[in-house]
């Protein structure tokens, strides 16, 4: 059973004190290793790595006294580039590291910021009142003053408030405040026209974490959303990343941690300031944690990921205070596992608002746009630009009545005509907006199913995302255009129990009922999923299917929620560890849609475009198929997940006229 106040492992870290450790032998040893020709860079990553910091300044004292030299400088001297700054590092007092990065944080032309609100927003009172002294001592400095005169606005008050250190201590939890602070925040925000900003500032920099996360809870049930998801509707610029910066540490320092450690690897080039920093600062306190948060968010272990991503002895160091691989490793520890009930319970509150990207032209006339349409495809070469204008800015009940209108004025049909003037992509694209989403959806399977290969990933993303209704109007779209049921169909292009949860989910018949606690209760205990863990994988296929594929997404939820409550696993981690290939990918696309579906075609956009080559298919299947009901919220997905927006990657990913109707389908650049 879990507690509502779990905050982590007792000892969650990697590094502690050496046993049996003499200061002066292993002062000499760093010694011999950097004298002569060259330096023996395994001996010194071995040895600092594998001290804690308070032995390595004892190393540093003993080394001045014996040999006459700072010990720093003589690392600087015969190290270089990034294992250099990470073995200097970790030879800091943890508050003269932190200042060190404050300071080049600051220094030169620009600000990063990003630095400036990890430091600030993760560290505790006495961490803050030892990097102020400790950047006084080392560079006769004021850092609060240096802060104001490097930023502005509401981000420098911000900053100065969490200066100060004087969050109020966890065991400060005012009981009659928690309403009233909940209510303030959404009077603050969500409840007026513009946003008291004040009210965020004195709140979420004085209160006490136990507090603010009982704020956090109370604010969900009065506003339906999260503190997180306000702050991104109400706030913006680098105040708005310093707010949510301070939230997830308030959650969840190793959940936050985790996904800086991600961001900082993902994607093409690693930031290597911030990989240094945080697996330098967080070695001694919490990596495990992060480790734990880290796998339970990405699906893979921080260690393999610092394995692909880097190199050398930088590697090997990096490793050494990760400490080890997750992939290898059991159950949650308790920090993860809270997280994980914490994320279930926050997507069963929350009531999202879907936005499309696409609404109803307001001076609609489908003659005039038929006529335009023809005009740009008659006679020598065709005018693209005004049939993506016309089509990429329509509704689709409205390009369904162009095409009617198209037929009746001009005897013509709209799709052969488009179909004989564009090609490729743009064609592809642009027929796909013509057509209805169930002819649309079910030439998308269709297309998974024909040729040489079966695109398995396609047929799930299709099945699992639409609702009861789109799933029975794609199987009559596709009977009418195929004179095949779509069942049967699938029956013959896939097999074993893979065909079966599909099959399953082509019946459109999932329950709608909102979540029964009691069910849920017990779909999750051990007659069902927790059971399922120790049972043949035929048998836990079986009752995962039973429960995955008909039972309603509020209800999943609940029944998920209270899995970890249960078993203490996370059932996207079951799902990995016990199932493989087409199996484990469906399961794991339906976790991924009940949890947060936009996210999950955020995640799927972002697998689309990213690598070498582009899987067209997918961008355009995801571009049209939500650009009505959820692109907006894909946007916002994108953007939080992989630091750029998902218009930066289809302009880079695409060109011409194929990039210019994406981008306007996509609506905005975040």
């Amino acid at each position: 059973m879990i507690s509502e106040g779990s905050c982590g492992t007792e000892d969650s870290s990697t590094v502690a004190d050496h046993p049996d450790f003499d200061a002066g032998s292993d002062a000499e040893a760093l010694y011999d290793a950097m004298k002569g020709f060259g330096s023996d860079k395994e001996a010194i990553l071995e040895l600092i790595a594998s001290r804690s910091n308070a032995q390595r300044q004892e190393i540093r004292a003993a080394y001045k006294s014996q040999f006459g030299k700072d010990l720093i400088d003589d690392l600087k001297y015969e190290l270089t580039g990034k294992f250099e700054r990470l073995i200097v590092g970790l030879m800091r007092p943890p508050a003269y590291h932190d200042a060190k990065e404050i300071k080049d944080a600051i220094k030169g032309a620009g600000t990063d910021e990003k630095c400036l609100i990890e430091i600030l927003a993760s560290r505790t009172n006495e961490q803050i009142h030892n990097l102020v002294a400790a950047y006084k001592d080392a560079y006769d400095r004021d850092l609060e003053e240096d802060v104001i005169g490097d930023t502005s606005g509401h981000f420098k008050k911000m900053l100065v408030v969490l200066l100060q250190g004087t969050r109020e201590e966890d065991d400060v939890v005012s009981e009659d405040l928690v309403e009233q602070d909940a209510q303030d925040l959404y009077d603050a925000g969500e409840a007026q026209w513009g946003t008291d900003e004040a009210k965020f500032i004195m709140l979420l920099g004085n209160r006490s974490v136990t507090h603010l996360q009982l704020v956090f809870d109370e604010y969900q049930k009065i506003a339906e959303k999260s503190i997180e998801d306000s702050i991104k509707s109400e706030l913006s610029g680098d105040f708005e990343t310093l707010m949510l910066a301070v939230v997830q540490c308030i959650r969840s320092k190793p959940m936050f941690f985790a996904r800086r450690l991600y961001k900082s690897m993902k994607g093409l080039g690693t930031a290597d300031n911030t990989l240094i920093r945080i697996m330098v600062c967080r070695s001694e306190i919490d990596m495990l944690d992060i480790r734990e948060c880290f796998r339970l968010r990405y699906e893979k272990s921080l260690y393999n990921m610092i394995q692909d991503d880097t190199s050398g002895d930088y590697k090997r160091t990096l490793l050494k205070l990760c400490g080890g691989d997750d992939d290898i490793a059991g159950e949650f520890f308790p920090e993860a596992a809270q997280i994980a009930y914490k994320m279930w319970e926050i997507s069963a509150m929350t009531k999202v608002q879907l936005r499309g990207t696409v609404r109803p032209y307001q001076n609609f006339d489908p003659a005039s746009d038929a006529q335009a349409l023809r005009k740009a495809m008659k006679g020598f070469g065709t005018d693209e630009d005004t049939i993506i204008d016309i089509v990429a800015n329509r509704s689709n009940a409205q390009r369904q009545e162009i095409r009617q209108t198209f037929k009746s004025l001009l005897g013509r049909d709209l799709m052969a005509d488009l179909k004989s003037e564009l090609s490729k992509n743009l064609e592809r694209l642009i027929l796909g907006l013509m057509m209805s989403p169930a002819e649309f959806d079910a030439k998308m399977m269709k297309k998974a199913m024909e040729g040489a290969g079966t695109d398995e990933h396609a047929l799930i993303e299709i099945l699992v995302t639409r609702n009861n209704q789109e799933i029975q109007e794609m199987c009559s779209a596709y009977q009418n255009a195929y004179k095949k049921s779509l069942e049967d169909a699938i029956a013959s292009e896939t097999s074993g129990h893979f065909k079966r949860i599909l099959i399953s989910l082509a019946q459109g018949t999932r329950e709608e009922d909102p979540a029964d606690m009691a069910r849920a209760l017990e779909d999750a205990q051990v007659s069902e999923l927790a059971d399922a863990c120790n049972a043949d994988s035929g048998d836990l296929e079986d009752r995962f299917m039973s429960i995955l594929c008909t039972r309603s997404f509020p209800h999943l939820r609940r029944v998920f929620q209270e899995f970890v409550r249960c078993s203490n696993k996370d059932i996207e981690q079951i799902i990995k560890k016990e199932m493989s290939g087409d199996i484990k990918n469906a399961m794991f696309a339906i976790v991924r849609s009940v949890k947060n579906q936009p996210s999950y075609f955020a995640d799927r956009l972002y697998k689309a475009m990213k690598g070498l080559g582009t899987d067209d298919r997918a961008l355009i299947r995801i571009m049209v198929s939500r650009s009505e009901i959820d692109l907006f919220n894909i946007r916002k997905e994108f953007k939080e997940t992989h630091d750029a927006s998902l218009h930066e990657f289809i302009q880079g990913d695409t060109s011409g006229d194929y990039r210019k109707i994406l981008l306007i389908l996509c609506g905005g650049e975040d």
